[in-house]
């Protein structure tokens, strides 16, 4: 391994448990283990607790994190965090231009969006190399989602980032369906590279019902529970799940598990308690120490996405479901990302947006037949390791860097126009 000094810029960081600070921290000590030097900077701040204030600067598994300073008014309004990502931006593009060297190779990611801009001036400044790593597309799911002003600001705001792409050696995307969305954009095919992202959980295993705790904790022994695992936000379709909910509501064999938080739990529980549902439960996140546990609870999970943010971005609860060996069921487009992984792995079943009868009969089947969902969740398992492991996707990261001492040519990247092929 050849590669120079990695600097990578994101929000948060380790010890922050959030999705994109446990990939961030993962690869960033992963190749400081290889013997590259690494720095992150990163902000001070907890993703669900921005009262917290980190230390300024730290060294943690031979990674150098320099925290800035910004504002904290957190996740609660969309003014108070546009703030934060204003100061953000501002102290982190001068964080940036200080530390930057001649020959550095910087990896943006996306939280906030448009970092990849104030990236790209920097490495353009300092002569160093930008990798964009973009987990969600902006400010195109702003616009689908109707944040206020995004329709209004999305030209410049795309001229912006589409030039930060174009101006990148690398730009890694998590899904094929994301890979295309940036073909189209005009972003060079040679520039373009699908890397999946991974459980961040290495110790998650698949466990018999059997051997799970929480289930006779949250009096489940015995029924058949159908789990939703993570962010309950507003690129997912919850409306189709408490729809299916009603329809099943009946059927004392069938129990609907929310375990996680997000924009959409308090109108989801509200409902919940009008139409008087006794079968939905609710839970906070658990501990990532408990995650196998908490995971296994359930016989098969949903996945859901709205159809309109198809390819903008990748629902990453899909990894830890399958890590854990559980069937899926995934309310979305069938050509959508996860519907296609589905399809060729045999591991579930998609269920079209909006079609809770048909959502409420392939759970009641389910019910009826364990050896279906048991022999479909063996199978994401088996999806698991062949795309989704965490050793794997490293190394195809490390072997993507700019600067690497292999071939280029040859990085475990997936190859656009025979996406997610090995």
């Amino acid at each position: 391994m050849t590669t120079r000094r990695v600097v990578f810029v994101n929000r948060y960081c380790y010890p922050d448990h959030s999705a994109t600070s446990q990939l961030l921290s993962d690869l960033a000590f992963h190749l400081a283990a290889r013997g590259t030097a690494v720095t992150v900077v990163t902000g001070s701040q907890v993703y669900d607790d921005p009262a917290a204030r980190l230390p300024r600067w730290a060294r943690v598994r031979g990674v150098d994190i320099h925290r800035v300073r910004t504002t904290r008014f957190g996740r609660s309004g969309l003014v108070g965090r546009a703030i934060d990502y204003l100061t953000f931006y501002w102290s982190a593009g001068w964080t940036l231009l200080r530390l930057l060297r001649g020959g550095d190779v910087v990896i943006a990611m996306t939280d906030p969006p448009l970092i990849s801009v104030v990236a790209a001036a920097a490495a353009r400044v300092r002569g160093a190399t930008l990798v964009n790593w973009i987990q969600d597309l902006f400010p195109e799911i702003a616009v689908e989602l109707e944040v206020p002003g995004a329709k209004v600001a999305a030209p410049l705001l795309k001229r912006l980032r589409d030039a930060s792409m174009r101006a990148a050696a690398r730009n890694i995307v998590i899904g094929e369906g994301m890979a295309a969305k940036l073909l189209a954009l005009g972003v060079d095919r040679d520039r373009l590279g699908v890397i999946h992202n991974w459980c961040c959980s290495p110790e998650l295993r698949p466990l018999p019902a059997e051997r799970v705790a929480l289930r006779g904790e949250w009096r489940l022994s015995g029924k058949f529970v159908v789990g939703y695992s993570g962010n309950m936000g507003r690129v997912h379709d919850v409306d189709t799940i408490l729809a299916a909910a009603q329809v099943l509501a009946a059927d004392p064999r069938i129990v609907f598990l929310f375990i996680g938080d997000g924009a959409r739990r308090p109108l989801l529980q509200r409902r919940v308690d009008e139409l008087n549902l006794g079968n939905v439960l609710f839970k906070p996140y658990q501990p990532l120490a408990y995650l196998s546990q908490s995971l296994a609870v359930a016989d098969v999970h949903l996945v859901s996405l709205r159809p309109e943010l198809e390819g903008l971005v990748v629902p990453s609860k899909f990894y830890g479901i399958a890590a854990a060996g559980r069937a899926v069921i995934n309310i979305g487009r069938p050509d959508g990302e996860v519907a296609c992984l589905i399809e060729q792995f045999g591991c579930g079943v998609t269920v079209a947006p909006g079609d809770a009868r048909r959502l409420s009969e392939v759970i009641r089947d389910f019910a009826g037949n364990p050896a279906i969902w048991r022999e479909m969740g063996g199978l994401a398992r088996r999806l698991h390791e062949e795309r989704f492991d965490r050793a794997v996707a490293l190394e195809r990261w490390a072997r993507a860097l700019p600067g690497h001492s292999g071939c280029e040519s040859e990085v475990a990247v997936s190859h656009i126009g025979n996406l997610g092929a090995e």
